[in-house]
C-alpha cells in the first residue's frame, strides 16, 4: 500500500492517492463500491468506502477509482483547498 499527497501550484484542490498491488476491483464492482454495504470480502460490513465518500463530498470534495484486476487500485481523494 502506497499514500501520495499533491497540490498543483495554485490548485483548488489537493489530491491525495491511496494505492496497492492487490487483487484489484471488478469493472462491474467499480460503480458500486461507494455504496452502503457493498463488499467483495467474506467479513467486513461494506461501509468503509460508503462513508468515506460521505465525509469527502461533505467537504466539497469528490474520491474516484481506478483498478485493474490482477494488477492493483488506486483511489484519489481531492479535497478543496482551505480559503
Amino acid at each position: 500500500p502506497a499514500a501520495h499527497a499533491s497540490r498543483p501550484s495554485r490548485g483548488a484542490f489537493v489530491e491525495v492517492m491511496f494505492g496497492d498491488t492487490g487483487p484489484g476491483i471488478a469493472p462491474d464492482m467499480q460503480q458500486h463500491i461507494f455504496n452502503p454495504f457493498v463488499t467483495t470480502k467474506a467479513t467486513g460490513t461494506g461501509l468503509g468506502l460508503a462513508i468515506t465518500k460521505q465525509i469527502v463530498t461533505a467537504h466539497k470534495g469528490n474520491i474516484t477509482v481506478e483498478s485493474w484486476p490482477g494488477v492493483g487500485t488506486i483511489f484519489h481523494m481531492f479535497i478543496p483547498v482551505a480559503k
